[in-house]
């Protein structure tokens, strides 16, 4: 799920903050060495990038990502950190084309669901991967398994009927059927395709009425809030309010998840 505004919203809200225990069990699967060389696809303001960057002391860490604004909050912050074994570039992962065979290692935190062809961005990765060099990345579980979406859909589709929550823009669930997913990889050049369950919590700010400012930015709620007439839209918007506040707990705007750790091995050996 992208956020409207580039997600360069700090603090206690934000989309690092959002992602918190999902952003511990990735980093743990990756298993970062010293002497990697990594690519972070889809690395927003960075934080993934600039985590590997700190354990690959003797590599290199490359962070993409579309976004402009993401990136230069992610070098500012790289900057502040005093990291020198990192560099960020804007990039579209499907086509860009990077040097052959030269990273150890491919993460996303769900940056790679919003490929218009899948099958071409993840053969362009492949090559970018030395021979059995790995890919590990967070992709979101089926819809209807994230209470997020569930919520924030019939929140809009409560407003005007079915047709308020309908988006033509990038599926966020893209990849979370295993099988379409192994096919994928496979027909990319990956064996040894596994999938891992995350069942964490997102976390949407301390107090209801952050988390409606954070939700209202997500791409699908703006583009949803924007086709409404307003006496629509505020009805929307006063249900989304209402559902976050049932949804604050004692550590904030909580709502029930689950995703997918993929991991992979380009095929060939070192």
């Amino acid at each position: 799920m992208r956020h409207a505004t580039g997600d360069l919203t700090p603090g206690a809200s934000g989309y690092d903050a959002e992602l918190r225990r999902h952003n511990e069990m990735l980093r743990r699967a990756a298993g970062v060495r010293f002497g990697d060389h990594v690519l972070d696809i889809g690395c927003g303001a960075g934080q993934t990038t600039r985590e590997a960057a700190r354990t690959a002391r003797a590599g290199s860490v490359l962070g993409i990502d579309v976004s402009a604004p993401a990136l230069e909050r992610a070098r500012g912050l790289a900057r502040a950190e005093g990291l020198r074994n990192v560099a960020f570039e804007q990039a579209d992962a499907q086509v860009h084309r990077f040097p052959p065979e030269r990273f150890d290692l491919a993460i996303s935190r769900f940056g790679t669901m919003f490929f218009d062809d899948p099958a071409a961005a993840f053969a362009n990765l492949g090559r970018a991967l030395r021979p059995a060099g790995r890919l590990v990345m967070m992709v979101w579980r089926a819809p209807e398994l994230n209470a997020w979406d569930v919520t924030i859909r019939r929140c809009l589709e409560a407003a005007t009927g079915p047709a308020a929550g309908a988006s033509g823009g990038p599926d966020p669930f893209s990849l979370a059927d295993p099988a379409a997913v192994r096919e994928i990889l496979r027909g990319a050049g990956f064996v040894d395709v596994a999938f891992t369950d995350v069942h964490e919590p997102v976390y949407y700010g301390p107090d209801a009425a952050a988390a409606l400012d954070w939700v209202r930015g997500f791409t699908c709620t703006s583009e949803t809030l924007g086709r409404l007439d307003p006496a629509a839209a505020a009805r929307a918007v006063e249900n989304l309010r209402g559902a976050l506040a049932e949804h604050l707990t004692d550590e904030g705007v909580r709502f029930d998840s689950r995703a997918w750790i993929v991991t992979a091995h380009r095929a060939g050996t070192v």
